[in-house]
């Protein structure tokens, strides 16, 4: 009997944009996954309409609802729960969470961030490297840990900065180039081909099925 699809969780506050990447590299490339629910903090998000579009389950445990942080996270996590995910991605999702929660998760939350680490944690990245005058820029997919924008880095992708470039044409150049990195990364998650070893990540490649006429 094939074994069931393993089930992946997004949480997202906003657009979502690398959650339909996500959706649909997963439904394209027929990963062994699907895509069990789209998670937001906020009621408007405007990505919970897509993933709604596409039949996929949503929830929103609004954070301004909750009396105190633990009982969001409480909430959030009882919801995360019901799909017993192999991958928890975070796509756009604006909350720092807990060390208790990221704990909950170990080796199975994952982040993208707009800058290369360890360079520019936090927000504003990409107005923080024109300031600063860097020549490249771009995203990397880590691993979550209880430090923030810390864990162990599974990929990382680069743009070069023009010498004419804004804050919004250096923020689209980047933003297309994770759309195209985080879906791989979170396939490789859920199809177990992350070896870590301490803050080093191997990603192993897709195994090659052999057709018909190999195997005669």
């Amino acid at each position: 009997m094939q074994a069931p699809p393993a089930s992946i969780v997004i949480l997202i506050s906003g657009r979502g944009t690398n959650m339909q990447a996500i959706v649909r590299a997963c439904r394209a490339e027929a990963w062994p996954a699907r895509v069990a629910a789209v998670i937001s903090d906020r009621p408007d998000a405007t990505g919970l309409g897509f993933a709604r579009e596409l039949g996929v389950a949503t929830h929103v445990i609004d954070h301004r609802q909750a009396s105190s942080r633990e009982a969001f996270e409480a909430a959030l996590a009882a919801c995360i729960d019901t799909c017993a995910p192999k991958a928890v991605a975070l796509a756009g999702f604006m909350r720092v969470l807990t060390p208790g929660f990221v704990r909950r998760y170990a080796d199975r939350l994952i982040n993208v961030h707009p800058s290369l680490l360890p360079a520019f944690p936090g927000l504003g990245t990409h107005r923080r490297a024109l300031d600063a005058g860097v020549r490249w820029h771009g995203a990397t997919v880590h691993l979550v840990t209880p430090e923030v924008d810390h864990g162990p880095i599974v990929a990382q992708t680069a743009v070069p900065v023009l010498d004419d470039d804004t804050e919004e044409s250096l923020a689209a150049r980047v933003l297309d180039q994770e759309h195209r990195m985080y879906p791989a990364a979170v396939r490789a998650l859920v199809e177990g081909r992350l070896q870590v070893e301490g803050q080093h990540v191997r990603v192993l490649p897709v195994p090659c099925i052999p057709t018909r006429q190999e195997t005669v």
